[in-house]
């Protein structure tokens, strides 16, 4: 069974990436992929969405004849970044208490 991942979770692994390191699109996905099922088809909306919100901006660079399509975090980026941790935090805390059997008081 394939756990399906929110949006807004998406998002947020995208953010977290890009918290570090600057990435053209296929990059990103195969990060993203290294450690979450995800297609490259929802990548790329995933990623229009986040710079249509202004969470992130693009440049291009050239790269063997071609420009590659880089993706940078905004300041707002990081802001909503540190939003979605605060609340996958206390989402996973909630989940681990559940499925690890802790006692509900």
């Amino acid at each position: 069974m394939a756990i399906q991942i929110s949006s807004e979770l998406l998002d947020g692994c995208v953010l977290g990436l890009l918290m570090h390191d600057d990435y053209y699109g296929y990059a990103l996905t195969q990060k993203v992929q290294g450690s979450i099922s995800v297609s490259e088809s929802t990548m790329y909306p995933v990623l229009r969405r986040l710079k249509k919100n202004q969470l992130l901006t693009t440049y291009d660079e050239p790269y063997q004849g071609q420009n590659r399509r880089y993706y940078r975090i905004t300041a707002e980026g990081k802001r909503q970044f540190k939003v979605i941790q605060e609340e996958w935090r206390d989402f996973k805390n909630k989940v681990d208490k559940l499925l690890g059997g802790e006692s509900h008081e």
